[in-house]
């Protein structure tokens, strides 16, 4: 069961100060109780695709040779091997967009049952720890997705030469398997063609999913915006604290921390009105970055590059210079 190790608390040495968050929350072991069950199965039977979709993309290995080999000699056999290399690569290419529709389907459920009602955002960290995790583990999903995507632009290269070719029509359908549809429905290739053409397609699937759930639901824009504040603090605070660190059993913990507070930081500048970086902003984002840089550059440059790419706010003008500093490449 998640385990609340210390709870949020003042320095006694100073009552008027800034809250600390001392919280331990359990990324490893965390388990629903009664009341999150029905929402956690929903989300988790997502969660399971989540790991299958990552090993595939991790190992997504383009038909660049046989496209090639196909444009310089258009012939019937060339076509026809590209065509049957190009054809399970789409396979997964719609598997990880269904995927994506999957996310943007329980993520408005989850933060429903995360935001909002009697409890404030440290409440429901506390109580809620089973759906805190399953919400990290959806945002490290999607910086690990959209990571492997900037590593492989065969993906965009393979979906459009076969839109290509689908195009033309009965090219290759005489040997199409009976019962295979030769391609996926035209105004459905558009939406996937829109999908990939994003440099972080999960991360804006993401964001349009909570900035969708905050219009539908107005009255919990601010407690949205300050549990993703807060969850990201209490990442920091978790991470700055040895002690809330030997708690973990697993290595790849530390770094699932370190990814879960990027990752809110982030969608915290998509979600709020006026971001992340502006000075009345909630969030943390000089500690943060200041704690990436003294991490090992395999961990930190990654993030640091999602912060300084993937956001929308940073080079706005309410952005201070100290932090557009911190942050230049």
């Amino acid at each position: 069961m998640g385990k609340l190790l210390s709870l949020l608390a003042r320095d006694d040495s100073n009552c008027c100060s800034s809250p600390r968050y001392d919280i331990f929350l359990d990324f490893e072991n965390a388990m629903p109780t009664d009341t999150e069950r029905d929402v956690y199965e929903e989300v988790q039977r997502v969660l399971l695709d989540s790991n299958k979709i990552l090993e595939e993309i991790q190992c997504y290995k383009g038909a660049g040779k046989e496209i090639r080999e196909a444009i310089a000699d258009p012939s019937t056999i060339t076509q026809e091997r590209a065509w049957r290399a190009v054809k399970p690569l789409v396979d997964k290419l719609l598997r990880f967009y269904n995927h994506s529709l999957e996310l943007q389907r329980v993520v408005p459920r989850l933060l429903g049952s995360l935001v909002g009602g009697s409890m404030s955002p440290t409440q429901h960290l506390e109580q809620q720890q089973a759906l805190v995790k399953q919400f990290a583990e959806i945002l490290e999903f999607v910086l690990k997705f959209d990571e492997h995507k900037m590593k492989t632009p065969a993906i965009q290269n393979d979906f459009s030469y076969y839109r290509r070719i689908v195009s033309r029509g009965g090219l290759i359908n005489a040997d199409l398997p009976p019962g295979e549809e030769p391609h996926i429905g035209a105004e459905y290739a558009n939406r996937m063609s829109l999908f990939y053409a994003q440099a972080t397609p999960m991360l804006k699937v993401l964001s349009e999913a909570t900035s969708q759930f905050v219009n539908d639901n107005q009255q919990d824009l601010e407690n949205t915006t300050e549990t993703l504040s807060t969850m990201a603090k209490v990442c920091l605070r978790m991470l700055e604290n040895p002690k809330l660190v030997a708690q973990f059993s697993r290595e790849e913990t530390s770094l699932l921390v370190l990814r879960v507070m990027v990752g809110l930081i982030i969608l915290y500048d998509w979600v709020h009105p006026s971001g992340a970086f502006c000075r009345s902003s909630s969030v943390d984002v000089k500690g943060c970055v200041k704690f990436l840089q003294q991490q090992p550059p395999p961990k930190a440059e990654p993030l640091l590059n999602a912060l300084r790419y993937t956001t929308k706010h940073l080079n706005s003008q309410s952005t201070p210079k100290n932090i557009r500093a911190l942050l230049a490449a």
